[in-house]
Formats: structure tokens, sequence, C-alpha cells
């Protein structure tokens, strides 16, 4: 367990700088009390790295599950079952300016499933009363915060500052960097005074047409809650189905529960079991990834999204932790079972339950 738990501690380490890597779980055989993990970085499944001595097939595998951002099961043929997980950076929403449409931005934000970050330069904007959902409130100016900031392909920045010459300072910190998503708030002739500077300094077309400007779907929102409604909206929009021009090819990104991986990183003799959603069909609560810690006294942390499956399926992880063997099962919440217990949802859900 411990050497799982480091294995955690590994995976987290590397999501915070902005890294993706593959957990690989060998389910079978299975040599010990838990199953093994193995952690996987970027740099260890490069085609050329010599980092590892996994079966190159495996590899592979982790390769294309890390591709496609999906789960999967895989048998060498050789008695071996693995079970390959890619993990994703967390989602950062970064809100730079303080006013009165990032106040509900950050907190819808959060509610979405972001970490937020806001950043003004004035103490009576940038504090943790204006906004107390916030991970971080960071006062400073707009020229001097990105040291700070890590900005990478997990962060989706929005910029709406209060005037022309902090948008500037931000969008020169910004545009070099391959973030998820960048907006900026303005009118359409704010907006256009502000590509003709940039592209005066020499920054490119290409650069800001990855800007999306004016920030925010096209609703007719006009106060600062509706306008941050359209952002949000956006924001996920990209997170989810990808970018405008690859939004056709790519589906949902994996579930992702940051309170279960850092107690899965925490040291502890006691016997849990994990549950992971593996795949998912129709409208069920919780998408692949989705993950749930469940102790032999019935506590929890995480969710695969509630009722009475997740009680049945609390109720074998209980089971698992006393004989050691994960399994497999089918959440089935379609119509006529959706409806006897009296659920929103449908759809299916493929778990498994292992002891950890």
């Amino acid at each position: 367990m411990q050497e799982s738990a480091a294995r955690y501690k590994d995976l987290l380490m590397e999501l915070a700088v902005g890294k993706k890597a593959v957990m690989v779980t060998v389910l079978e055989p299975q040599t010990t009390l838990s199953p093994r993990k193995i952690l996987l970085t970027e740099d260890i499944l490069q085609p050329k790295s010599s980092g590892n001595d996994l079966d190159e097939e495996l590899c592979r595998m982790a390769r294309q599950s890390l591709q496609t951002s999906k789960l999967l099961l895989y048998e060498d043929g050789c008695g071996s079952k693995f079970l390959i997980e890619p993990h994703l950076p967390e989602p950062r929403l970064i809100i730079l300016g303080g006013g009165h449409i990032a106040q509900p931005l950050a907190e819808f934000g959060a509610k979405t499933g972001f970490s937020v970050t806001v950043v003004d330069d004035r103490p009576v904007f940038a504090n943790t009363e204006r906004f107390p959902l916030a991970d971080r409130v960071i006062c400073e100016s707009f020229s001097r915060c990105f040291d700070t900031l890590n900005l990478n392909g997990s962060a989706f920045v929005a910029v709406v500052t209060r005037g022309h010459r902090h948008d500037l300072d931000c969008l020169r910190q910004i545009l070099p960097c391959q973030t998820a998503y960048v907006g900026m708030i303005g009118s359409r002739r704010r907006v256009k005074a502000a590509w003709e500077q940039l592209l005066s300094e020499g920054y490119t077309q290409e650069q800001l047409d990855r800007v999306n400007a004016p920030i925010g779907l096209a609703i007719g929102a006009i106060s600062p809650t509706e306008i941050a409604v359209s952002i949000i909206a956006q924001i996920i929009g990209v997170r989810r189905l990808g970018p405008r021009e690859t939004q056709a090819t790519l589906g949902n990104q994996l579930e992702f529960d940051l309170a279960v991986l850092k107690q899965l990183s925490a040291e502890s003799h006691e016997r849990k079991a994990l549950v992971t959603v593996i795949a998912t069909k129709g409208s069920s609560p919780r998408k692949a990834g989705a993950k749930m810690l469940v102790w032999a006294d019935g506590r929890t942390v995480g969710s695969i999204g509630g009722g009475c499956s997740e009680s049945e399926i609390t109720l074998i992880a209980r089971n698992v932790i006393g004989d050691g063997q994960y399994q497999l099962r089918r959440v089935d919440m379609t119509a006529d079972a959706a409806a006897d217990e009296g659920m929103v949802c449908g759809g299916i859900m493929d778990v498994i339950i292992e002891p950890y």
C-alpha cells in the first residue's frame, strides 16, 4: 500500500507542473494484497525512451490511452491484465481582473470543476473575502504576476481587466504560452486596437487568432452575471470538446477527482477499496475516470454518481476489502432501472473495484 501511495504522490507532482501521465494497474497476476501500480510519465512514454523495461505493446497502449484520454483494459496474451488510466492536469481557471464580472465567474468556475486563481493589483479587489471559492487570490500587477501562474496546457485564462493597458500587459505574457484557452473582454473597437498594437510589436496573427475576443458565447448577455455565464459556457465547451478547430474530432475528457488522488497519495495502513468508472454509455451521472474510495466502516471519499447504484457498489467494495480480489461490475441506470430507483439519470457505467 505504501508503494502505491508513493506512485500517486509522484503522479500528483507530475500533474502539478502541468504534465500528463499514465497510471498502470497490474490486475493479474496479483502478487500482493493490492494490485501493483506503475507510473508512466510523458517522458518515459516517448517512443525512444530507455526509462522503462516494460513490454513495448503495453507502452504503446499507454501512449494511445494518453492521446485519446480513454481508459483501457489490456491483456498481453501471457495471463497478465492491466488497467491503463491516463491522468491530465487539473483544469485551472485564471481570472485576470477582480471586478464585477470576476466575482460570478470565479464562483461558476469553482462549481464546474476548475481550480480558480484570481489576480488583481488592487487590495480591495484581490482578497479572499471577495472570492471565497477561489484557490488562490493574488494581489500583484498584471505585468509581474505571471512568474507564479505557470501557464501551460491546463490553464484557461480569462482577461477581464479594467483597461486597455492592462489587457496588453496580460496578452504580452499569455500569447507565447500554449494555454488551453484564452479570452479577453472588451468591445470590438477595444479588441481591434489591442490587435493593432500587438501586431506592431511583432506578435503574429496566428497567436492573436487563439484569443476568444470579445470573450464568451454570443447570448446577448448584459449584466455581469450573464456575461460570466457566457464566459464559463465557452470555457466548458473548450474543455469538453476541444478548441474550435478540433471540436468535431474530440470527445469528453476524463473526470478528475483531486480529493481522491490526494487520499490515495497519503500513507496509511487502513485497508480500502478504490472504485473507478472505466466506461460509460448514455446519460450516466459520472464519466470515465470518476473515482470513489471506500473504507471498511463505510466511509467514502469521492462519488460515482450517488443513489442506490452507488450504495450497491459501496457494499461490493467493502467485500473486496475483505477478500482482496478486484471485481468488474456494470451499473445499469437505463430507463426501467432508473425509474425503479427514482433516479433522473439513465445510462450504463462499467466500474472496477480494487483493494487498496
